[in-house]
């Protein structure tokens, strides 16, 4: 059935280095389909609409959109807000008073039951809206999709800067501890892995929030790299828990502070990096031990974009479009991967993804569950884009010795 009316896009939760290209995606689009006569952006998500603070998109230029797409960050800014069924009562009741029949919401976990709750008030009001998810995460977990646009970008970032720690490691030796994004998914710190190049490369561990952390299997596993290499770098995941569940950070907090959603807030405070680093210091006897929490840095770095991530992520916003206008559909717009490597588009019911997550699947995480497998480094390499700078090593022979002869 033939739908007309208006538009209204919007950006929600963390910022990644190519949201706007969906942003774009989906406003270029929806130009090229009569059926949308106006299409509206929402300043600071859901926030935007429900206090009418719209824009006119359709009035924007090619070439300054152009510009916006290779812009990191939400171009239309975003917000925290966890709408519940009144918030998101009030964000129909705009739709509706300005004839928005198109509703395509860009964004993770959350995102998706907005979207889920927008559309049943639709359903029951008997209001033809066609409401689209538009799949965004670094954190690479909604349900559906084999990975997620802006993952890509966050690990070339991730496997570049654990390149660089890894030459620097190389040269003077000791103990480094990298703690990378992901309450529950381990997906950005297993990007981490993609950095080793030649025999010896760090990282050397990787811990993940899928496995049971234990602190002493953890200093074992360092004293045992450690003891062999002189160096030992590690990739942890600020989410990584105990045996009964509780975030190892939590444990060592002297307050615990929550999150606009009702977490507890492990991210980006350095707790972590530093109990890891001072056990290691106290436990191993071990003095050069630096730890370091990526925190923001990891999501929209300048200049490190996936290619890959990019085209994937303008792509998702025009499929958008698409299966809301020719196929008449709602729901959650599902990347797939086919071959080796190309994808494809699918939509699936809301109900599927809303509010979901999605873990590392076992055959990515090693037995020891200190590491990644070898298939992992199959699925995260098309992600990471094309031109990744290499490194070298001194391949020269060495001179036989005169003074200091072998014994």
């Amino acid at each position: 059935m033939t739908l007309i009316g208006k538009a209204v896009v919007a950006q929600g939760g963390g910022p990644t280095a190519v949201i706007n290209q969906s942003l774009v995606g989906i406003i270029e689009e929806a130009k090229r389909h009569p059926e949308i006569t106006r299409v509206y952006g929402a300043i600071r998500g859901v926030e935007g609409i429900v206090n009418e603070d719209l824009v006119d998109l359709t009035q924007e230029t090619t070439r300054n959109l152009n510009d916006v797409a290779m812009t990191p960050s939400s171009a239309l800014l975003s917000t925290r807000v966890r709408p519940d069924k009144a918030y998101c009562r009030e964000i129909f009741k705009v739709l509706k008073a300005h004839e928005i029949r198109y509703f395509f919401y860009i964004g993770g976990n959350d995102s998706s039951d907005t979207v889920r709750i927008v559309n049943e008030y639709a359903e029951v009001e008997g209001y033809a809206l066609r409401a689209i998810h538009v799949p965004k995460t670094i954190d690479n977990d909604l349900l559906g999709n084999d990975h997620t646009p802006g993952y890509g970008s966050a690990a070339r970032f991730v496997m570049q800067a654990f390149s660089g720690i890894n030459l620097d490691m190389k040269a003077l030796g000791g103990i480094y501890v990298g703690i990378i994004m992901g309450r529950h998914a381990g997906f950005l710190t297993a990007s981490a892995s993609a950095a080793r190049k030649f025999p010896g490369d760090g990282p050397h561990l990787i811990y993940l929030p899928e496995r049971h952390f234990d602190m002493e299997t953890f200093l074992a596993d360092v004293k045992r790299v450690y003891d062999r290499l002189g160096r030992c770098v590690i990739a942890v995941s600020e989410g990584i828990v105990d045996a009964e569940g509780v975030a190892i950070v939590t444990k060592h907090m002297k307050s615990l502070e929550l999150d606009a959603h009702g977490n507890v807030n492990i991210s980006g405070n350095g707790a972590l990096g530093n109990l890891l680093a001072e056990t290691i210091k106290a436990k191993l006897n071990i003095k050069r031990v630096r730890a370091d929490t990526f925190g923001y840095i990891q999501r929209c770095f300048l200049g490190n974009v996936s290619d890959v991530d990019q085209e994937e992520a303008r792509e998702v916003g025009e499929k958008a479009v698409q299966f809301a206008v020719r196929q008449g559909k709602s729901g959650s717009v599902c990347i797939e991967r086919i071959g080796n490597y190309a994808v494809q588009y699918t939509i699936l019911p809301i109900q599927e993804v809303a509010g979901l997550t999605q873990t590392m699947p076992d055959k990515f995480i090693n037995v020891q569950g200190n590491d990644v497998t070898s298939e992992f480094r199959e699925y995260i390499m098309p992600l990471l884009g094309t031109d990744i700078p290499k490194t070298a090593v001194i391949r020269a022979p060495k001179v036989a010795k005169i003074i200091h002869k072998e014994k």
